[in-house]
């Protein structure tokens, strides 16, 4: 294939019947049009233009080959047309951790949609770190650090670590003692293994803490609400638990480097994944 710039260039040519209007078209200079066509010529080996005076001519082999290309370019200017209007009408899909879309996402969301009414979500929640193209997913928000191969992240929302428990396991303390900690039951989330190495850092050794295990976060928060047992969660999922006293705050983490991130695939980014970015943004 001959290179596409000099593709278009003499397409341009063909279209605007000169070489200054086609650079006008092009938005080039008068030479670079040129260059290009005298180029093409030469790799195809036959004339495609000719002068006469002040005015340009195609020649038969031109007029044969700039309508192949006309043909060629519109057809390639319809199947992308396709391809926008599709992206245009399908959700804009959001691959979220389970939790952080009950807690956080779906509170705010009423006011996404008051100022977007036109653009529609589809939230995929799921516990694991999955890949966007493999689910569909046009974003993501994830736990971690931010450093993740194949994905360009942005950050989101500090996500300090907090322990907590219903004030009716509390008995009316707000403050709890290493040792104090230890002998109380603990909930325990299947899907965060990295949950044992956070109590470690705390200073409570994970093998010699009772705990009562739930598959996943959603429920592990339902029962810390129900005073089950201690519980260790994002303190920006709880947010009005803590407000309303359901949950008491009794030890906060000092690790800084968590957070919640949104992640997309590299390259462009369409336009109504920008707006969501945006107001997610404002919303952290």
């Amino acid at each position: 294939m001959p290179p596409l710039t000099a593709l278009r260039a003499f397409a341009a040519t063909a279209r605007e019947g000169g070489f200054s209007a086609a650079a006008r078209k092009l938005n080039v200079t008068h030479a670079a049009i040129a260059q290009q066509v005298r180029a093409l010529e030469a790799e195809l080996g036959v004339p495609l233009v000719w002068r006469d005076g002040k005015h340009l001519h195609l020649t038969p082999e031109g007029e044969s080959f700039a309508q192949a290309l006309g043909e060629g370019f519109a057809t390639i200017q319809t199947a992308a047309e396709a391809l926008r209007a599709h992206g245009a009408e399908k959700p804009l899909a959001v691959t979220v951790p389970p939790a952080f879309a009950s807690e956080w996402l779906m509170p705010r969301l009423a006011r996404f949609w008051k100022k977007h009414p036109d653009i529609a979500l589809s939230l995929l929640p799921d516990p694991r770190l999955v890949e966007l193209r493999e689910v569909g997913a046009n974003l993501g928000i994830r736990f971690g650090v931010g450093k993740w191969r194949g994905v360009v992240s942005e950050f989101l929302t500090a996500a300090p670590q907090v322990v907590v428990a219903a004030p009716e396991l509390l008995g009316g303390r707000t403050k709890l003692s290493l040792r104090e900690m230890s002998v109380l039951p603990w909930i325990r989330e299947g899907d965060w293994p990295e949950q044992m190495q956070l109590l470690e850092s705390i200073g409570l050794i994970p093998a010699a803490l009772k705990f009562v295990d739930f598959p996943n976060e959603e429920l592990a928060l339902s029962a810390a609400r129900e005073g089950i047992g201690l519980h260790l969660e994002t303190e920006a999922l709880i947010v009005e638990d803590l407000k309303l006293g359901w949950l008491v705050k009794i030890h906060e983490l000092t690790e800084e480097s968590l957070g919640y991130y949104i992640v997309r695939p590299p390259g462009p980014i369409n336009p109504t994944a920008r707006i969501f970015i945006d107001w997610l943004k404002t919303e952290a």
